[in-house]
């Protein structure tokens, strides 16, 4: 009886939400056909059948959050009696509060003891948005809740039942005390720590508005300062002469879009050279994990593409196999299929560099923040006509800046450096000659 279950979207992802089944029990489900739409802390996407069968039982509900490898469907031609066997994901039970040799004295004269310092998240502060958003909705401190997820994560349910509770606006809900046996030597009276008030957010002002950010703009907000806080990042400029690549494209771009029906921009162009560049300076294609550099043996480039709900990095995987026009329409397709919020498992998973075209916006010069766990991000600019001198004369030319953020716990500038040098000559290389397929 094959058992469909919650997949890992994200190397840093341990739980998911189900947010809506485009199949019902007892319809057929061809392998590889979209079942359900999850939403993780970074992407919605909707999750193929690993199978072809039918649909017997569907074991989550749209709108819960389960860990990963938790079971979310039956598939297949399953008795009821099968169905039943299958059991519901249960989450990992949270750690027992510590013993104290005697119950605190406010307690025992009949006050009620000080609340308890806030829990923090296990793994640095990231939640769902399924968590956050309701957590928004009803203005909870996450941080006072105790999660009984998978390695203590707090969960919807965590966020439910706190609420269900009463516990508003950050009070925390005490533990019980837990006494340990008598022993020989007198009760020894513990003392509280301090908890300072939770925070009451401030009221608009007359001159001001309070906009709610939404679930994914938390989200970014929390990895952003992830990446930042963890990451010690630094960053470099190097200003490319783009002029024949200006004049190439606009050679090529009119008969590319009549021929392929996509629309020919820079973008590929910079991709290529990145990716043949990744394949030389394999440091910057890698990641830190458990104090070890890790190198990635594929070349998979993610794309940061905005959209109305926050910023997303789907990935073209192999990208230094592909040809410039091949990469034209991997770009195409992943920003529309992004801003349309139909993104697919394997679009969000396995990026080792990332991309992003700051330059649409006007910016001469920018430092991208890391995208975890990858070693750099690289940025490219506004292409900016300037008289510069060339051979002892001054000649107008199409320049661009690129900028890269890198870990400096994984390369320094001796690698940096060249690996820039050697994206910026393949950037200039490109003229009349250069083929896009």
């Amino acid at each position: 009886m094959p058992a469909f279950v919650m997949p890992q979207l994200g190397e840093s992802d341990v739980e998911g939400t189900v947010l809506r089944w485009l199949k019902q029990p007892g319809e057929h489900v061809r392998a590889d056909e979209p079942l359900v739409e999850v939403e993780t802390e970074k992407v919605n996407v909707e999750i193929p059948s690993p199978f072809e069968g039918t649909l017997t039982s569907v074991l989550v509900q749209e709108g819960e959050t389960v860990p990963v490898g938790a079971t979310l469907a039956v598939i297949g031609a399953a008795t009821a009696e099968e169905m039943s066997a299958v059991p519901p994901p249960v989450p990992t039970p949270a750690p027992e509060p510590a013993a104290v040799t005697a119950p605190p004295a406010a307690a025992r004269n009949g006050a009620t003891p000080p609340v308890p310092p806030a829990v923090a998240q296990p793994d640095g502060g990231r939640y769902s948005p399924a968590v956050l958003r309701l957590a928004s909705e009803h203005q909870v401190d996450l941080n006072r809740i105790r999660g009984t997820g998978m390695n203590g994560r707090v969960t919807r349910k965590d966020v439910q039942a706190y609420i269900d509770s009463g516990g508003l606006r950050g009070a925390a809900v005490s533990p019980p005390a837990v006494v340990a046996a008598p022993v020989a030597a007198p009760a020894v009276e513990l003392p509280q720590p301090a908890t300072p008030p939770p925070a009451t957010p401030a009221p608009a002002a007359t001159d001001e508005e309070i906009v709610k950010p939404s679930a994914t703009r938390l989200t970014i907000a929390r990895n952003m300062l992830r990446a930042a806080q963890s990451i010690p990042a630094a960053w470099m400029v190097v200003e490319v002469d783009v002029t024949k690549l200006v004049r190439l494209r606009t050679a090529l771009k009119e008969e590319f879009e009549r021929r392929e029906g996509v629309s020919l921009s820079y973008l590929p162009f910079v991709i290529k050279a990145l990716a043949e560049t990744l394949k030389e300076h394999p440091m910057l294609n890698s990641q830190w994990r458990d104090d070890q550099i890790v190198l990635k043996k594929r070349v998979n480039i993610g794309i940061a593409v905005g959209s109305d709900e926050g910023l997303v990095v789907p990935n073209i995987h192999d990208a230094d196999r592909l040809s410039i026009a091949g990469l034209a329409h991997a770009v195409v397709d992943l920003a529309e299929r992004a801003r349309t919020r139909r993104l697919r498992l394997e679009d969000v998973q396995g990026g080792t560099f990332t991309l992003d075209n700051t330059g649409v916006f006007g910016s001469v010069v920018s430092q991208p923040i890391i995208n975890p766990p990858q070693c750099a991000i690289l940025s490219t600019e506004a292409i900016i006509k300037r008289p510069v001198a060339v051979d002892d004369a001054i000649a107008i030319r199409s320049l661009m800046n690129l900028c890269i953020s890198f870990d400096h716990r994984i390369v320094d500038g001796s690698h940096v450096g060249p690996f820039m040098q050697a994206i910026k000559r393949r950037l200039e290389a490109y003229g009349p000659e250069t083929g896009v397929y």
